[in-house]
């Protein structure tokens, strides 16, 4: 653990806004926890900004005492990069402050805003953006990587939508970044994660999209999954940008909506979001809905917030959790693999995910955005999860196998790389997008102090 003098730290705190935290403080506990619970880090300092300038103090700070910096906005890091030990946390959830534009349709958040915050606001207006599908996920690093959510088809992905950002970067400047001002670094954000500074506020375009649409869970029995995946296949084919769906395989939770007699049992739910008219929504929705005998129907006119918070109960704080990911096109040559895989589930809280993509995603051009595989129709995310640490190496050993199967090589999704090594990372990219991702930092961080990300090392560093 570092240790500074007194008189530096009482230096630090005097010029800050927020508050600096210590590990003899009393609320260091309650402060360096983080969403993810496989992660127990002690950071030597944990800095609540509540605004730019002490984000400016935290990272001039950082890198004059030669600091480890994590930077945490919803503190969902997967790899656990919202916290260090030994090092200093920038926490911006302090920052959350929020401000549509109707008329332009456009929203601007603070870098430690929440989906469901910015759900809230711009449903005010019956606007939205593709946001994360659990509502306690922060926008920045969600935006920064990607983002893949119930809009992806109508909207495209989160990073698509962003139009403009400000940004801290390691030497200590306040930068504004837009198609006009300064636009390979704005390339860069849209997709290339954190490795350029702190992002304090995402200017994104917004759509017409509820107050109400029509979505839900349908569950089927888990023997009849590779049915399921076939007719999901089928169903999905010629799919309007209005409609995107999933797939979860998992185990059925003693749930109210669900019969005590398939609690504890495999389970597939199909996951499906119609974005156009509601009272077309049960048409659209049929031909998922009756891939097999089904268990319960959840599907119907719902509120756009409350299908963004529909598996919020099923992703509680503090679980251990690790996360894979792998793009692929045909569903049919991997419903087998992906079947062998679910009946290899290693306790019930774990589970497989199948995105259905394309539509407004897959029609950008590959290199528009630092986010490069949209080729592909279909995301594997492989969801491993425990409750404790015991149970928490054979989920994970789990997960890799089950990513590997569908290609050891297969492009993964950033924002779902459960460690953050670079042949992970490499993985996330299109050659010629890294070494322009590379270009980009050799600009604003040489010296990779914003290393605590899926990172891209500069080229002094490779």
């Amino acid at each position: 653990m570092n240790t500074f003098g007194e008189a530096t730290l009482g230096e630090l705190a005097q010029a800050l806004r927020g508050d600096l935290i210590r590990p003899d403080d009393p609320g260091y506990d309650e402060a360096r926890s983080i969403w993810n619970g496989a992660h127990d880090r002690r950071p030597a300092l944990i800095l609540r900004c509540q605004g730019v300038a002490d984000v400016l103090k935290g990272v001039e700070f950082a890198r004059s005492e030669g600091l480890p910096l994590a930077v945490r906005g919803g503190g969902h890091s997967i790899p656990g990069f919202s916290t260090v030990d030994g090092g200093l946390v920038l926490d911006l959830s302090p920052m959350n402050g929020i401000r549509v534009d109707p008329g332009r349709g456009t929203v601007v958040a603070q870098g430690g805003c929440l989906w469901r915050d910015v759900d809230a606001e711009t449903q005010a207006f019956g606007l939205a953006v593709t946001g994360g599908i659990i509502s306690s996920t922060g926008i920045g690093g969600f935006t920064l990587g990607g983002g893949i959510g119930w809009l992806v088809r109508k909207c495209g992905l989160t990073c698509d939508n962003l139009i403009a950002a400000d940004i801290v970067t390691a030497d200590g400047q306040y930068l504004h970044t837009s198609e006009q001002e300064r636009p390979e670094l704005l390339w860069s954000l849209r997709g290339g994660g954190g490795n350029f500074g702190v992002v304090t506020s995402l200017e994104l375009r917004l759509h017409e999209v509820g107050p109400t649409i029509f979505g839900g869970l349908v569950f089927y029995p888990g023997e009849h999954a590779e049915q399921i995946l076939h007719g999901f296949r089928a169903a999905t084919a010629n799919a309007p940008d209005d409609l995107t769906a999933l797939i979860n395989m998992t185990t059925a939770p003693p749930a109210p909506f669900l019969p005590e007699e398939v609690h504890g049992k495999p389970i597939v739910a199909v996951g499906a979001m119609w974005a156009g008219r509601p009272e077309d929504g049960d048409a659209a929705t049929r031909s998922l809905r009756g891939l097999a005998p089904v268990v319960t129907d959840l599907f119907g006119p719902m509120p756009y917030a409350a299908q963004q918070a529909l598996l919020d109960p099923l992703y509680p704080r503090g679980m251990w959790n690790y996360f894979r990911s792998a793009f692929f096109d045909d569903l049919d040559d991997a419903a087998g693999r992906i079947v062998e895989e679910f009946h290899r589930i290693p306790n019930p809280i774990t589970e497989i995910h199948i995105h259905h993509l394309g539509g407004a995603m897959g029609r950008v051009p590959g290199d528009a955005t630092a986010f490069g595989t949209r080729d592909r129709e279909f995301i594997l995310n492989v969801v491993a999860r425990s409750a404790d640490a015991d149970s928490f190496p054979p989920a994970v050993a789990w997960a890799r196998g089950a990513t590997d199967a569908l290609g050891a090589d297969a492009a993964t999704y950033v924002n779902f790389t459960g460690e953050g090594t670079e042949e992970r990372v490499r993985a996330a990219y299109p050659k010629t997008t890294y070494e322009r991702l590379v270009t980009v930092k050799d600009e604003y961080d040489p010296t990779n102090l914003f290393r605590l990300n899926q990172n891209i090392a500069p080229s002094k560093a490779i």
